[in-house]
């Protein structure tokens, strides 16, 4: 069955607001089964730097950890993709039938700029 679970660090400082939405989330998502690894939006935002935060629920639904090294990670709009990285994160290490709350940054260099809400999935590729 699967769990949520949040790293240490989003365990201590996640407000009751967002973990009540990713608890929402999760609930709505948990029994998409439907490929080993899915990603389920949580939001979007572009910070200081200019770079783009996608965070998002990760469910590994495989029986084995999941652990991104060198993982290529698409993030798409109906426009097509619009962002690309190579994402190599060793503190990042989800258990089996695990889902858990991640921000992946994509530096300004690395997507293309939009001005609407970008409203896209992101995809291991």
């Amino acid at each position: 069955m699967q769990q949520l679970q949040f790293e240490a660090a989003w365990d201590k400082t996640l407000s009751s607001q967002d973990r009540d939405e990713i608890q929402r989330i999760f609930n709505e998502t948990k029994h998409q089964n439907y490929s080993t690894i899915a990603f389920s939006p949580i939001r979007e935002a572009i910070n200081h730097k200019e770079e783009l935060l996608i965070t998002v629920l990760v469910h590994n639904f495989s029986d084995n950890p999941l652990i991104f090294d060198h993982t290529r990670l698409v993030y798409s709009t109906e426009q097509g993709a619009i962002a690309e990285k190579v994402f190599s994160l060793p503190a990042l290490s989800i258990p089996p039938h695990t889902s858990m709350p991640w921000t992946f940054i994509f530096p300004k260099e690395t997507y293309v700029k939009k001005n609407s809400p970008l409203n896209g999935q992101l995809q291991k590729k």
